[in-house]
């Protein structure tokens, strides 16, 4: 070997070890970055020594799919479980201690203290002030849950917003792939910044994707909508500013087609929109017609009947709705009925009306005066209204609670119907976020940076520099022994 060769292979040893060295040093700083992926230089022999011919991007496509796919489902399991801890605490109150089971189960102990005594007209004004902490408590409720819809229209419409934002870096972020892809230049940091964004994507909604030529990438939900070709396709949204009961919500479009709804506490939602579009028109929904549920029910529970044995239809008593003298349909839902609920004036003392026609019954005129002789210890019709919440009555199955219970187990298991599903969601987030966890972790054990693995490359790296360093000074002495031979 000459000595200008041994030169030049040192030379490209010094010049290769500072670009090894500039990629590993990078790889250091970056080790704390979850969107960066471990670089590394591949060099290939070549006359004389060797040279780097490219930086290589470390990448798993199945783990970093399975990845997405996980993060889509926590985010939307997510979604619909803390959006329904604040739909509960909203309707429910601490410890359901606002709920309408509550409230009727202190309705019955009134009623049971006021047919103890029926002479006391404070008891009377008990039974009927507790009547009324029934009905506002529905009318509250109802309120809570739709405000509560109208706050995840809002969740969603900023939802949207962002995902259209995210697809639009995502398109200069592909651009930057295609255009260094066609000119040769090392992509790697364009190719960590998209991947980066469609993480974010991926909270939004489930996205598949594959690469075409070039390194462009096309992207679309899982169900096949396309999300991204070339361009991003329209997200739409239109939020309401104002829901009633029974009222469906606006759809979520991607590329003209619906987001649909999802089901199930154990949620097959995928992306936080999702999530959301269950809590606003499945979960808030049915809650909604569960209250309307336990509306008509007291209103049927409290009827008055005609006395005379003529044979008049029966009409509401202490509870009465806007569709009064008639009765609510039985065993129908009537939707918004929680929310228009109230108190029969004619017993409502703060009304000027007479809480002892509770005991008497005659809201609706002499035809329905249940006791004729005006007794002061006639407790019938009170007993009676008693027993009526705790004998079975038919609900619309389209609730959800079932369809024949008494108002008093009706208004329980709404209870329990709500906090299964949210056990159901709880357990299920828990799930999700560790399985989301867990592919994270195995791909970042596959692309991201081991520092010890860095700092024992470098270590070597510096070997290779000292070695070449020692060749050019021994080359170098050698010449000058040389040069002075010749003089």
């Amino acid at each position: 070997m000459s000595l200008s060769t041994a030169l030049s292979i040192a030379q490209s040893s010094i010049l290769n070890t500072g670009r090894q060295t500039s990629v590993v040093s990078r790889n250091v700083l970056e080790s704390q970055n979850p969107d960066y992926a471990r670089r590394s230089a591949v060099v290939s022999s070549s006359a004389p020594g060797v040279r780097v011919v490219e930086i290589h991007r470390a990448t798993n496509e199945q783990l970093f799919r399975q990845n997405l796919s996980a993060q889509s489902a926590w985010s939307g399991q997510g979604a619909l479980y803390y959006g329904m801890n604040q739909l509960g605490l909203a309707v429910n109150g601490v410890d359901n201690a606002t709920s309408p089971a509550n409230a009727i189960g202190e309705l019955q102990k009134a009623l049971q203290l006021y047919s103890a005594t029926p002479s006391n007209g404070n008891l009377a004004a008990n039974a009927v002030n507790a009547a009324r902490q029934v009905v506002r408590g529905l009318n509250d409720a109802s309120t809570s849950i739709q405000t509560f819809r109208v706050q995840t229209d809002q969740e969603i419409s900023t939802a949207v917003n962002e995902l259209n934002t995210l697809l639009a870096n995502f398109q200069a972020a592909n651009n930057n792939v295609i255009n260094g892809t066609r000119a040769g230049r090392d992509t790697s940091d364009a190719l960590d910044q998209r991947d980066a964004i469609l993480k974010k994507i991926a909270d939004y909604v489930p996205v598949s994707s594959f690469t075409r030529g070039d390194n462009d990438m096309v992207l679309m939900t899982m169900d096949g909508t396309t999300l991204f070709e070339a361009g991003p396709r329209t997200v739409s949204f239109q939020p309401s500013t104002a829901y009633a009961a029974g009222m469906a919500g606006n759809s979520v479009y991607v590329d003209g087609v619906p987001i649909a709804t999802a089901t199930g506490g154990n949620t097959n939602a995928s992306g936080k929109i999702a999530g959301l579009v269950q809590l606003r028109d499945s979960v808030s929904a049915t809650m909604q017609s569960q209250l309307d549920e336990i509306a008509r029910g007291l209103i049927a529970a409290f009827a008055e009947t005609d006395q005379t044995g003529g044979g008049a239809p029966d009409r509401p008593g202490l509870f009465t709705w806007p569709g009064a003298p008639g009765m609510p349909p039985a065993g129908t839902l009537v939707n918004g009925l929680a929310a228009t609920i109230s108190l029969n004036a004619a017993m409502d003392p703060s009304a000027g009306g007479n809480p002892q026609l509770l005991r008497d019954g005659g809201a609706n005129g002499a035809a329905y005066v249940a006791n004729t002789t005006g007794g002061a210890s006639y407790a019938e019709l009170l007993i009676a209204y008693g027993d009526r919440l705790e004998q079975p009555m038919a609900f619309d199955n389209a609730a959800g609670n079932g369809a024949n219970s008494s108002l008093v187990n009706y208004s329980t298991s709404a209870i329990g119907w709500f906090e299964g599903l949210r056990q159901e969601a709880f357990r299920a987030a828990e799930s999700k976020e560790a399985l989301a966890v867990r592919t994270a972790e195995a791909l970042s054990n596959e692309t991201g940076v081991n520092v010890d693995m860095e700092m024992s490359l470098l270590l070597d790296l510096e070997h290779s520099y000292e070695a070449s360093a020692r060749l050019i000074k021994a080359v170098d002495e050698m010449l000058a022994a040389l040069l002075a031979a010749v003089r």
